[in-house]
């Protein structure tokens, strides 16, 4: 007696609360049953729901019509989509990069700042914007990134008052130790490995979606949802943290590239299927946000 494998295919994990937002529409409206069912897919008990629909109501967040699979969820504040949605300028970068049409100019973007201990969160706050922005540190203070970001660097440091507190350099000659080359440079600063691993997580989810879609299975408009919901979670997963280097700094062939090529392949797939339960009805915010990060399928990656 044979029994089945188990599915390979790395899922990530979907709080119910990133659910809900998620499924937001257009309108500022979840559908209960789509929420429901979605969860269900996902593994989520009922209960799960009921438990999170209660307290984003009870937050002020929601307004609740109707009860059960009925009801309908009201947006009161920003219901954003949160993590299942990075930036999408960074993703649009991105896919000019793997297209050859941001190519590196040979500077390196430095940064050094000094806020006293008294300001601590202020100097997290800091870290966690430079990070966020690909920089990675080289030193105590001393950060350095590969795109300008000089601008939304300066920026932040002015919204946070320590501007002041901030040395902004660029220098085309960047030695460490007696490391030179660009390439090796990069391999030695920036995790490489973990981000490409990432992207190979994200590169075997897509294909999954692919194939499952090139069968000619019928999907319920639940299903798609679903599909929609992980695959936007995976791909987030993968560029949050990716710092989006040149090209000329990346190994050959870079997983990144690849992986965010099936990716928008999927996407234009999961985006031609009907709607779930009423055609008419709009969709979640989720697939206008990648819309437009997303190149136009003709586009290559």
């Amino acid at each position: 007696m044979t029994h089945p494998q188990p599915d390979p295919v790395w899922r990530p994990e979907i709080p119910t609360r990133l659910l809900v937002h998620a499924l937001v529409r257009e309108d500022g409206t979840v559908d209960a049953g789509e929420l429901y069912a979605v969860a269900g897919l996902l593994g989520m008990t009922d209960q799960q729901v009921r438990l999170c629909i209660k307290r984003l109501v009870a937050e002020g967040r929601f307004l609740q019509e109707g009860r059960g699979r009925k009801a309908v969820l009201r947006a009161v504040a920003d219901a954003a989509t949160g993590a299942v949605a990075p930036d999408a300028d960074h993703v649009r970068h991105a896919y000019r990069q793997d297209r050859g049409l941001a190519p590196w100019d040979g500077t390196w973007h430095l940064f050094a700042f000094a806020v006293p201990e008294a300001r601590r969160a202020v100097r997290d706050t800091l870290r966690e914007t430079l990070l966020h922005l690909g920089a990675a540190p080289i030193q105590g203070g001393l950060y350095v990134a590969a795109n300008p970001i000089a601008d939304l660097v300066g920026g932040r440091a002015r919204q946070l008052d320590v501007l002041d507190s901030v040395t902004f350099l660029t220098s085309t000659d960047l030695h460490i130790g007696d490391t030179t080359d660009p390439r090796e440079l990069a391999a030695a600063i920036w995790p490489l490995d973990t981000i490409a691993a990432r992207h190979e997580l994200l590169a075997v989810f897509a294909e999954s979606c692919a194939d499952r879609l090139a069968r000619g299975t019928e999907l319920s408009g639940a299903e798609r949802l679903t599909l929609a919901v992980e695959l936007a979670a995976v791909f987030s997963h993968a560029m949050t943290p990716d710092p989006l280097l040149p090209p000329e700094l990346l190994p050959r062939p870079w997983a990144g590239s690849r992986a965010r090529r099936l990716a928008q392949e999927c996407w234009a797939a999961l985006r031609t299927l009907p709607a779930a339960r009423d055609a008419s009805a709009p969709l979640p915010r989720v697939f206008c946000l990648y819309d437009d990060a997303f190149p136009a399928p003709d586009k290559r990656a």
